[in-house]
């Protein structure tokens, strides 16, 4: 993240001082070194109303005034202002008493009466840079905020499309969570396998295990335990009576954020005129 010098110039400062002959020489300090968007006040009261109603990137602020402080005023604007973000205050002081105190209350730094007008400009320059490029820094964590909010609800779209569309184009959508145990089908799946229904619940190992070709089984738990995705695998059961149905199985593996396996989900079909 950068800024152009047209930025830091066009950042809009407020000259908060009781005394005109003060408030005069910043004015002309500021314009005379470009800046485009310079406002003063000498009623300390006005300033968290201005700055609530449009924000300021820098406020040049004195301590000492009549009525309300400098101190009231960051108070002030501290109660205005959401607590992760930037109070823009330089404070102006001739009390060398002060300076800590200012910089526990909330401002970012202090300029010392009679002003040094070399350094009121650097400091003025550096703030005005630090605030900008804080903004920046928020607008894109938002923005990037918005993007991760915009893709979770394409993904979830997109898996809720996938799920219809093998629903429609296959006989059974299954999900297993990381101990093996169905969590969710659709489809004529428990009927199909001959599990229970108690297999939603219970480990598959319990159910439905009777007639099963040993050495499909063995090769699919394999791809399993190994965490890989498998394709278009053939399982075979012989029911009662002699009849061999065969099943093509396909299932990918998925994982939490820590890349921990959290299951299995995947869709399968019955081979037709594989009774035997």
């Amino acid at each position: 993240m950068t800024l152009t010098e047209q930025e830091r110039l066009d950042a809009r400062i407020l000259i908060v001082d009781d005394q005109p002959a003060n408030v005069s020489l910043l004015e002309a300090m500021l314009h005379e070194a470009g800046y485009t968007q310079v406002s003063s006040t000498m009623e300390p009261d006005k300033v968290c109303a201005m700055h609530r109603k449009t924000p300021f990137d820098l406020i040049l602020l004195d301590l000492q005034m009549p009525g309300m402080d400098g101190f009231q005023v960051m108070e002030g604007l501290k109660a205005n202002t959401a607590e992760d973000d930037y109070l823009p205050v330089l404070v102006i002081t001739a009390q060398p008493g002060h300076k800590l105190r200012a910089l526990q209350a909330g401002a970012k730094d202090f300029v010392s009466k009679p002003f040094d007008m070399v350094e009121v400009k650097a400091r003025i320059h550096n703030l005005i840079e630090v605030r900008l490029l804080h903004r920046q820094l928020a607008r894109h964590n938002s923005d990037l905020e918005r993007q991760v909010h915009e893709r979770t609800a394409e993904l979830r779209e997109s898996e809720a499309r996938y799920r219809g569309l093998t629903e429609l184009a296959t006989d059974w959508y299954w999900e297993q969570d990381g101990e093996g145990r169905f969590t969710k089908v659709s489809g004529p799946v428990l009927e199909m396998l001959g599990l229970q229904v108690e297999a939603l619940s219970d480990s598959g190992e319990e159910h439905g295990d009777e007639g099963w070709n040993p050495a499909e089984r063995e090769q699919l738990q394999a791809r399993i335990a190994a965490r890989s995705p498998f394709l278009d695998m053939v399982l075979s059961r012989e029911l009662p009576g002699g009849v061999t149905r065969q099943y093509r199985v396909s299932g990918t593996p998925m994982f939490d954020a820590s890349c921990t396996l959290i299951g299995y989900r995947g869709f399968g079909v019955e081979i037709l005129g594989s009774n035997r």
